[in-house]
């Protein structure tokens, strides 16, 4: 066959090196990703919270992807981010967990609860020792009982989000200098987290503003009520001017707007009030009264703030995604410093790799900073509390899933001033 008969029926014949070269690239394998599993509940009662996550690791990952991927010396590899949905129990965790080892994946992520962290961080020790050819770590972004950083430390867990204390500890700096407040009311989730949080509002409370009257102080279970005007009554009889509560979820999603119905004015102090639905559902009513605690929030100010906050609004332009969390982003960022440093995927190089580094948020356009404190492997960080207020406030230029309202900063505290000690007495491997 001559190159013309081949030409008129489309072909291309092309030159002989050429096509050499691309059978042999076809024939080189592809270069592996580095697979990071995410274990946590994505249908269920917390689904908005995991998908949620979800958002912002894929968000991490894919700009990490962006720019060439993870620098090792064998070559740049990609992140590869595996969704496990563990419908919010430990059980399933724990299963998929088995899943993921089972597969040689080194790097598990998981947050929504700190029952679930407790549990993997005890299957991860024992697996670890076990079988040290296979290790993992676990990165968690909100499980915050203080303990999983203190008593229960672990060399294989590390945790970037602010513990409880830490978090409370920023709310209540605000709470005691609101000399009106006379009355609050302590209500939370059954289940470990919820019942530190309660036990500890109390502690400092009664340590900073022993004039408070406590009127109401009690659980509910998790995940499991639907209807949550029973306790919104009792709210509003006990005469409460404001509402501590660690709740997350759903779980604060329901009781605010069960609180909202009956038209109850108090403030609510929140570890998470400023999206998941809150804002939508208070509207006008939660203006000067929804307070909330994080890392960061997008009001946070400055340019570099606004640039990232449009970024990620152009990756997920519905208002119903819109939650942005530093913290997820400056996890996987620090994870691949760990990894470039160790230069290796190894978990117990990278772990040792993670002790001590402080972030490089040149990635985020400078947006966060924090290092992760080596002797309990507890990320430090600013803390922001900040307010509901009307989109265009001062201080309010973006709002929150399309609510036309947003949060603006009350007090920052920088990383040094939101630390707090540990007691973490940490078993290292040889």
């Amino acid at each position: 066959m001559t190159r013309d008969f081949l030409a008129r029926r489309g072909l291309v014949l092309a030159p002989l090196a050429a096509l050499s070269s691309r059978l042999a690239a076809a024939a080189e394998p592809a270069v592996s990703p580095i697979r990071l599993a995410l274990i946590e509940g994505l249908s269920g009662a917390f689904a908005n919270a995991g998908e949620a996550v979800f958002r912002n690791l894929l968000w991490a990952v894919e700009r990490v992807n962006q720019r060439g991927g993870v620098r090792l010396p064998g070559g740049s590899r990609p992140l590869e981010l595996l969704r496990m949905d563990s419908k919010g129990s430990s059980e399933e965790a724990l299963g998929l967990l088995r899943n993921a080892v089972d597969q040689r994946i080194g790097f598990i992520l998981q947050g929504n609860s700190s029952a679930v962290a407790s549990a993997l961080i005890e299957a991860l020790n024992k697996h670890n020792d076990r079988e040290p050819g296979r290790r993992a770590l676990l990165l968690n972004y909100s499980a915050v009982e203080p303990a999983l950083t203190n008593e229960r430390c672990s060399f294989w867990h590390f945790r970037f989000d602010a513990h409880a204390d830490m978090r409370l500890a920023a709310l209540m700096s605000v709470l005691k200098d609101d000399r009106a407040l006379q009355r609050v009311y302590l209500i939370g989730q059954d289940y470990s987290f919820g019942q530190y949080v309660a036990k500890q509002a109390r502690a400092m409370i009664e340590a900073r503003r022993p004039d408070i009257q406590i009127v109401g102080d009690e659980l509910h279970p998790m995940g499991r009520v639907k209807d949550f005007l029973p306790y919104a009554t009792k709210i509003r009889a006990s005469g409460a001017q404001a509402v501590v509560t660690g709740n997350w979820g759903n779980d604060l999603t329901l009781l605010v707007k069960a609180v909202r119905e009956l038209g109850v004015p108090v403030k609510f102090y929140t570890f998470y009030g400023n999206a998941l639905g809150v804002p939508g559902v208070l509207g006008e009513a939660g203006v000067g009264a929804v307070l909330a605690v994080a890392e960061w929030h997008p009001n946070a100010g400055g340019a570099a703030s606004d640039a990232l906050v449009e970024r990620f609004h152009q990756r997920f332009p519905d208002p119903k995604d819109d939650y942005l969390h530093a913290r997820m982003q400056a996890m996987i960022e620090l994870l691949v410093q760990a990894i470039e440093r160790a230069r290796s995927t190894e978990a117990t190089a990278v772990a040792r790799a993670l002790e001590g580094l402080k972030l490089d948020a040149a990635p985020l356009g400078g947006v966060h900073e924090g290092w992760m404190r080596a002797e309990d492997h507890q990320f430090q960080q600013p803390l922001y509390v900040s307010v509901m207020d009307k989109q265009g406030a001062a201080g309010v230029q973006h709002d929150v899933e399309g609510s036309g309202y947003g949060f603006r900063t009350l007090r920052r505290l920088d990383a040094r001033q939101a630390e707090l000690p540990s007691n973490c007495k940490m078993t290292r491997p040889d």
